[in-house]
């Protein structure tokens, strides 16, 4: 499997700010990181696979719950059994696969859910208030903001790191697909929270500030995450998320 492309813009930030305070804004389209972080969960996931349905729906009841971020990769690996999943994509697959490098798993597997970069097999029946969020202690500052179709993130600098990455996450919500082959043949399946975009940012000293630029495509209002990891990109330390609603 190949390694994942690092293609994302690092620029120099020279004035942050106090980047502890409320959440979004829709006047002017921002949002900032607050005193408790999120915790953020990952789904792999296919429409190939039979058993990965149930997850699918868990994953979508987080939708309103506040204090965690759900993130819906689909991976190709499935494909093989006659249906292309449409939201497949080699850079998601290939996190699952570095996810089970870090983890020291043996195969890659779905669903498969993730809680704050650990495996987490418990998460059927749970909701928000289950789902423990990121440790506030090493959560750097955090500002997404949106001009147009550029989607800006600044961090700030962390002493408790000595090295951090991220990535840009683009959400959709309410999809819908008729499965017409494999396991899934006959099936309508619903999704949210898939990541249609998946972009790394390559690391940097965490004792300097960063900011980091996504650029959309014209029109459309998604919700767009970005969440802070360590340098290996498989153990988030923050996470925030943006949707434009003017």
């Amino acid at each position: 499997m190949n390694r994942l492309p690092q293609h994302a813009l690092l620029l120099p930030l020279f004035a942050v700010g106090a980047l502890l305070g409320t959440n979004a804004s829709a006047q002017d389209c921002e949002a900032r990181s607050g005193p408790k972080p999120l915790a953020v969960v990952e789904l792999y996931t296919s429409e190939g696979c039979s058993s990965c349905p149930p997850a699918d729906r868990w994953l979508s009841t987080l939708k309103t719950q506040d204090g965690v971020l759900a993130l819906s990769f689909h991976v190709n690996y499935w494909n093989h059994l006659g249906w292309r999943d449409p939201f497949a994509t080699p850079e998601t697959t290939a996190r699952q696969y570095r996810l089970k490098e870090a983890l020291g798993g043996k195969y890659v597997y779905t669903p498969q859910v993730v809680l704050n970069g650990r495996d987490h097999r418990s998460w059927g029946g749970q909701g928000a208030r289950d789902l423990a969020p990121l440790p506030a202690a090493s959560a750097p500052g955090l500002r997404l903001v949106r001009e147009g179709n550029q989607v800006t993130a600044e961090l700030a600098a962390s002493p408790a790191h000595t090295a951090l990455a991220g990535y840009w996450a683009v959400l959709q919500d309410g999809l819908v697909s008729r499965v017409t082959r494999g396991e899934n043949a006959g099936e309508s399946l619903r999704h949210d929270h898939v990541v249609s975009h998946y972009q790394p940012v390559e690391p940097w000293p965490a004792g300097e500030t960063r900011r980091t630029r996504l650029t959309l495509p014209a029109g459309g209002n998604p919700r767009v995450a970005f969440v802070v990891t360590d340098p290996s990109l498989t153990r988030p330390v923050q996470a925030l998320v943006l949707q434009c609603t003017s």
